[in-house]
């Protein structure tokens, strides 16, 4: 299961976001990627906008190998202005935006008594900031092609895990800026919803996962605990549901914090299937 990760069956869904310019922040990795290749199956344009130009471009020049259409801009998302150049750059290239994914971030493990106020900031900056940023950068263009947002949020921000005050309040933050983007966007016809991701196999998850002890006996504890196939959620179920958000079949749906993680975090996880 260590090295089991995800394949992606590139199975179209009709969602009818043909030609569709949808940005993807960290769509790089993990459930970036996810998002970001089935956006392309789906007919769309998927732009990944992260700070690694290599690992955007692995990605790209996967997907323009096999057909699709997709694009990247380097951008530490931390910085204002290269937030902003960013979506410039994507107006400029691809000539509109109908579609913002803000999905980068890293749960940096800065607590309470362990942190400070440096890092407690810093992980509000990596986390939440720029979610507002891109939002804003985006909207003139948004308003113009009545878009749609998705902010990928977590479990956290609900039921708390420990030694993650920045993680958790980034995350409560992106849930309330969802609903507040909500209504502040209804006169433009922008909808905007949150995916909410529990227990999902990707990269990040594990590399920490490794520093454990007993990687597979901790493995099978967490499997054990997601009510839904004992089994994590994979970034392409992640993906379709976000594909939908973004999508004008999902167009009387707005201001929704949407879990996508097989009960984990409403139902009682005793519960055996």
């Amino acid at each position: 299961m260590l090295n089991d990760f995800i394949t992606f069956n590139n199975s179209k869904m009709n969602l009818e976001l043909q030609d569709k310019v949808i940005i993807v922040t960290g769509g790089a990795k993990g459930i970036g990627e996810g998002i970001v290749r089935v956006l392309a199956a789906e007919g769309a344009i998927p732009v990944i906008i992260g700070r690694d130009g290599n690992d955007n471009n692995k990605i790209v020049n996967d997907l323009l190998a096999k057909g699709h259409r997709v694009g990247q801009f380097v951008a530490e998302l931390t910085d204002p202005e290269a937030s902003k150049k960013a979506v410039d750059s994507v107006v400029k290239e691809f000539g509109a935006i109908h579609g913002l994914v803000n999905n980068a971030g890293v749960n940096d493990g800065v607590g309470l008594e362990s942190g400070d106020y440096e890092r407690f900031m810093a992980s509000l900056h990596k986390n939440v900031v720029h979610y507002y940023l891109m939002a804003k950068y985006a909207l003139p263009e948004l308003k113009k092609t009545k878009g749609a947002i998705v902010n990928i949020t977590s479990k956290v921000a609900e039921t708390g895990q420990g030694n993650t005050s920045g993680y958790a309040a980034a995350n409560g933050g992106r849930n309330a800026l969802t609903r507040e983007w909500a209504v502040e966007l209804l006169k433009y016809g922008i909808r905007v919803n949150a995916i909410v991701v529990a227990e999902c196999w990707t990269p990040l998850y594990e590399n920490w996962i490794r520093t454990l002890p007993d990687p597979q006996a901790k493995l099978a504890e967490i499997n054990a605990s997601i009510p839904l196939e004992n089994r994590m959620t994979t970034a392409e179920e992640l993906a379709n549901t976000t594909a939908f958000l973004l999508s004008k079949r999902s167009s009387h749906t707005t201001g929704q914090l949407i879990h996508v993680d097989g009960g984990y975090v409403h139902l009682d996880r005793t519960i055996k299937p």
